[in-house]
């Protein structure tokens, strides 16, 4: 997969190509005609619509249908018609084709509730044609087409800015939150917001030369991953099918050297054949869509159908703050004046906000704290990420000149003050700036200067030499409600919360203090990390927990370590810089809100931005996992007695079980259990044994058990009933009699499992401890009676 390198907001420079670099530079102020356009279109020079990101409903189809399992019990039931079994074919394929139902309705479900998301946010574009603005979808442009921006606005092309001046938010490609100022010649990307300013661009790239489209390359190929629960089941279902066969072979032997007649072993070969547990999947699929129909009440939607279980595996959160811990908004909470007229200069700040022409997410905080008076600007500064500060000059009123608001930590780097007075002011600020610093906030200073001079009207101005702090003003990221106690969710469960950031790493760790957590581990930043040698490197992986200024290669690198570790790792994302990530992960999480790109990867959308939905779904994931290690018992264990049964019962010469039986025994047994525990299985986090303990430990012993009392039963029956002849000499009424015994006692050995898998009291718990459930051992005696 490739990785594709995102240009800095300081050094990136555009370099397009030959058509472009001309049509740039004999831009017309009126944009193109229509005959250009058409021109261009022709010349291979226009847009396309986007590669979708979710899959066709014949790949959904496809990939559902044609698996290795489904391909071998399909083989298996056209077998059966040729032989001329064609009930027990259409039972099998029946089987089959429920699991491929439910997973394929769960996954256009899906498709379909995310091509809604992507249709409602698609951006628009304003293009500029003969003088007019239109309005259009971007696969209708063309290079050279003038674009026009406005706040709010999405760069839906790459090109150069021609007129105005713009800030771009760039946080879906670099990760930053930080706006980016855009002048006229400055490159503009695909993906990126504008925040402030407003400005016309043109056309540069198109279709899969953007940016975007570049960074989300390699992330189109659909990915599936299965889960330890999947990969157990798939085992287990590969290593009956070899013993399956091997029996048949016998069978097929028995049957040339005893000349058992053609129908009865083509049915015993039937009987072989339902040994495969082709039920696991059907059980296994009813539960991921109850999950899902539990989950999405809650606003998460399954685009996976296995990825709630694969939640449970988790023990490796990576995430950004952004979303997650916090809204993405700010508060402006607290304010200080130097000279201590906290409420002139409360006022005199919401003046300042409330008289900017375009005002950002920083100035709409401080004016929802500081509502003030529009006065008349005479001139204003439009906000810089290269000078950290925005400004207004007002003429009149008490006080005219520049007021200068910005970063402090801009200001304290760059002020000169004129006098001691002004110079102990600048101190007092500084002391109260560094408090709130350490206690996570962004601290602006408002500062003023009477005559600003006329360098101000630059378009690079500079503070003035004396310019006097009027006030600080602290803002806080808004936290999210639900990001403590998920948070403490994830930890009680054992997953270690990796918050990677394109942010500080220090204000992150101070907000993830905020949320609750303990933060204990090592802080490092993007830069420290490749600065490290590959074991080193590893080291600080697995011991970080806040990871800051971090590009989006260098985050999935941190992804792919994790993994080789043998961590089981989910990623929540939200941009395209978290597209890659998120194709690395065991699991991609995406925000509802994110981009489309990031949506079409995830198994797992949170619809509204939720972030509690994880703990629900972890709580699913769990009741799954749970739900269906006890119906792996039940199915190992009728597997094993069964094959037992048949193979003891060939040595000795009679085949045990009637084609009939085999499937109420089937059914009594593994059938209706295994849907109702699936769906009354208990949430909760609990230590399950791996797959060999449990064989040895539950499945083992019963099998054997069962098998040896069950051969007793047959074997006993057909002395009992046949005195003068003998057992292996018995009439067929009587060996019918003997297989109808035979199957009551497996049935109600196989209900009774169903009590020591899900037991009503702690009294009859075998494997592990669990919550006692009167309801299973009353289906039980339900179905013996």
């Amino acid at each position: 997969m490739p990785n594709v390198a995102v240009p800095s907001a300081s050094t990136e420079s555009a370099t397009p190509g030959p058509a472009a670099a001309a049509t740039t530079a004999a831009l017309d102020p009126l944009g193109l005609t229509e005959a250009e356009v058409e021109a261009r279109r022709a010349a291979g020079q226009g847009n396309t619509a986007p590669p979708p990101t979710t899959r066709t409903y014949v790949e959904i189809i496809s990939e559902n249908v044609f698996t290795f399992v489904n391909n071998v019990l399909g083989a298996l039931a056209i077998a059966l018609m040729i032989v001329g079994r064609p009930l027990d074919a259409l039972v099998s394929l029946g089987v089959i084709g429920t699991n491929v139902v439910v997973a394929i309705y769960q996954e256009i479900k899906a498709k379909r509730a995310l091509d809604e998301i992507a249709l409602l946010a698609a951006p628009t574009a304003r293009v500029i044609r003969e003088g007019g603005e239109h309005e259009i979808k971007p696969e209708l442009l063309v290079i050279g087409d003038l674009v026009r921006v406005t706040p709010g606005d999405q760069i839906v092309l790459d090109g150069e800015l021609v007129a105005g001046e713009i800030e771009l938010d760039e946080s879906a490609l670099t990760g930053e939150s930080d706006a980016v100022h855009r002048a006229p010649g400055d490159p503009v990307h695909s993906g990126t917001y504008c925040v402030s300013g407003f400005g016309s661009y043109a056309v540069q790239a198109v279709g899969e030369a953007s940016l975007a489209n570049r960074i989300t390359a390699g992330a189109r190929g659909f990915r599936r991953i299965l889960t330890p629960l999947q990969k157990e089941i798939n085992l287990v279902i590969r290593f009956v099918l070899a013993i399956v066969v091997y029996l048949q072979l016998l069978i097929v032997l028995e049957a040339t050297v005893a000349a058992v007649s053609p129908a009865e072993a083509v049915g015993q070969a039937t009987i072989l054949a339902g040994l495969v547990p082709n039920g696991l999947f059907v059980s296994i699929a009813i539960a991921y869509a109850l999950a899902a129909i539990r989950i999405s009440r809650l606003g998460a939607l399954i685009q996976q159908s296995n990825a709630v279980e694969s939640l449970s595996h988790v023990d490796a959160l990576c995430l950004d703050k952004t979303g997650t811990i916090t809204a993405g908004e700010f508060v402006a909470d607290e304010t200080f004046a130097p000279d201590g007229g906290e409420a002139a200069f409360r006022a005199t700040v919401g003046s300042v906000v409330a008289s900017m022409a375009t005002r950002n997410r920083t100035a709409e905080a401080i004016a929802r704290a500081c509502p003030g008076e529009k006065r008349t600007v005479t001139h204003e500064v439009p906000f810089s990420s290269l000078r950290r500060w925005s400004g207004v000059v007002f003429a009149d009123g008490d006080r005219p000149g520049l007021y200068a608001l910005g970063a402090f930590s801009s200001f304290a780097e760059s002020v000169r003050p004129a006098d001691a007075a002004e110079r102990d002011a600048w101190e007092r600020c500084r002391e109260t700036a560094h408090r709130w610093a350490t206690e996570g906030r962004r601290v602006l200073v408002l500062a003023w200067h009477g005559q600003p001079g006329e360098r101000i009207g630059e378009r690079d101005p500079e503070l003035p030499v004396g310019v006097k702090p009027l006030g600080l003003i602290s803002l806080r990221d808004v936290l999210r409600q639900e990001a403590s106690s998920t948070l403490e969710r994830f930890a009680k469960a054992g997953v270690r919360v990796r918050i990677i950031s394109g942010d500080d790493p220090e204000t992150v760790a101070t907000l993830v203090r905020q949320a609750g957590v303990r933060v204990d581990r090592d802080v490092m930043s993007g830069a420290q990390l490749e600065g490290l040698d590959d074991a080193a490197f590893r080291e600080a992986v697995e011991r970080g927990q806040v990871f800051g200024r971090v590009s989006p290669p260098l985050k999935e690198r941190i992804v792919d370590e994790l993994r080789d570790r043998g961590h089981y790792v989910a990623m929540v994302g939200d941009g395209v810089n978290d597209v890659l990530s998120l194709k690395k992960a065991h699991l991609a999480v995406a925000m509802g809100s994110g981009s489309q790109a990031t949506r079409g990867v995830a198994d797992l959308i949170l619809l509204d931005d939720s972030f509690s939905a994880l703990a629900a779904a972890v709580e699913e994931g769990n009741r799954i996992r749970n739900g269906m290690h006890g119906i792996l018992r039940l199915f190992l264990t009728r597997i094993s007695t069964m094959g037992l049964v048949i193979i003891s019962s060939l040595v000795v010469g009679y085949f045990p079980i009637e084609l009939r039986n085999a499937s109420a025994i089937t059914l009594f047994t593994v059938g209706v259990p295994s849907v109702l525990l699936a769906a009354w299985a208990p949430p909760g986090r609990r230590l399950l044994e791996p797959l060999v303990r449990t064989l040895r430990r539950f499945v083992v012993p019963a099998a054997i058990v069962s098998s040896i009392v069950g051969l007793g039963v047959f074997y006993g029956t057909l002395i009992l009933l046949s005195p003068g002849t003998g057992a292996l000499t018995a009439p067929p009424e009587t060996v019918s009699v003997a297989r109808s015994a035979l199957t009551t006692f497996l049935v109600m050995s196989g209900l009774l499992l169903v009590v020591f898998v899900a037991p009503p009291a702690k009294f009859f718990a075998v494997v592990e401890p669990v919550t006692p459930d009167q309801r299973p051992a009353l289906l039980a005696v339900a179905l013996a009676l």
